[in-house]
């Protein structure tokens, strides 16, 4: 893929979330606050590294992404119908009745690789996908994206020593560290720290990032895997709701949707009137 300007990647994440926030608030659902926190790193993830083919969405060779927060689908579905998974209409219906887009990720969706939502799957599937890929020699590398929050669940560290344990640098985990989850902030619920030597202890070649960086996302993700026959981690620091200055960093946007004010106001700050 050719390269991409700093201000590109600001104008698709821009959009991104203009979208995530107008379907929310179309279905008055959930989790603004997480498909936000989100936007930037999959925006240079779809546009820069990972290796896709909309046109054939099962393409054997094609890099894998497991969205394993899957209540943060919104922000997924967005940059799918942009990349050209499915009709850009099918937005409009999002968690609305007989939509082809569910409230979480679903593997019926183009582009959508497994099923999640119960919080601590997606890294469990992403193993199991990497371990594949290396036994039967194929080129294809494996991205899952965690919630801060599902580093709670014990499955997720389960994973983490089952990666390792088989040498699977072809996995990424990256953890979008937003620093709040369902009912309070993660300090308050279950504090991680030390988040990343945890998974340097557990075997992970890991780096911290600033997930709203362009430059350091981009530079991050295109240097995986870090250390060869090791599976890499980024630890994403990102701020839940971002771009929007009345939803950043609180935590009732977890599962509040706007409303008619709140949605101009939102749009109006993302340089969109009316």
């Amino acid at each position: 893929m050719s390269e991409i300007s700093v201000e590109k990647y600001q104008a698709l994440a821009r959009q991104t979330r203009v979208r995530v926030l107008r379907m929310i608030h179309r279905a008055q659902s959930s989790h603004v606050g997480t498909s936000l926190s989100a936007a930037d790193l999959l925006t240079v993830l779809y546009n820069r590294v990972l290796r896709l083919d909309p046109a054939r969405p099962d393409w054997p060779d094609r890099d894998r992404f497991i969205l394993s927060k899957g209540h943060g689908c919104a922000v997924v579905y967005a940059v799918l119908a942009e990349k050209g998974f499915f009709p850009r209409d099918w937005l409009e219906t999002f968690y609305l009745d007989g939509s082809h887009l569910p409230g979480h990720i679903t593997r019926s969706v183009p582009g959508v690789e497994a099923s999640t939502g119960s919080l601590g799957h997606g890294l469990s599937i992403g193993c199991g996908m990497a371990l594949v890929g290396k036994r039967e020699e194929q080129p294809y590398r494996v991205f899952v994206l965690l919630s801060d929050g599902e580093c709670d669940e014990g499955s997720t560290w389960e994973a983490a020593l089952f990666a390792p344990h088989h040498h699977l640098d072809n996995i990424i985990a990256i953890v979008d560290y937003n620093k709040i989850q369902s009912f309070g902030t993660v300090k308050e619920v279950l504090d991680l720290e030390p988040l990343a030597s945890k998974w340097q202890a557990f075997g992970w070649a890991t780096r911290e990032i600033d997930g709203h960086d362009f430059e350091q996302i981009e530079k991050a993700l295109l240097s995986v895997p870090f250390e060869p026959g090791r599976p890499s981690c980024i630890i994403a620091h990102t701020v839940k709701g971002k771009g929007v200055s009345f939803m950043e960093g609180q935590l009732a946007w977890h599962y509040k949707p706007p409303n008619d004010e709140q949605l101009a106001q939102a749009l109006a700050e993302l340089g969109v009137f009316g």
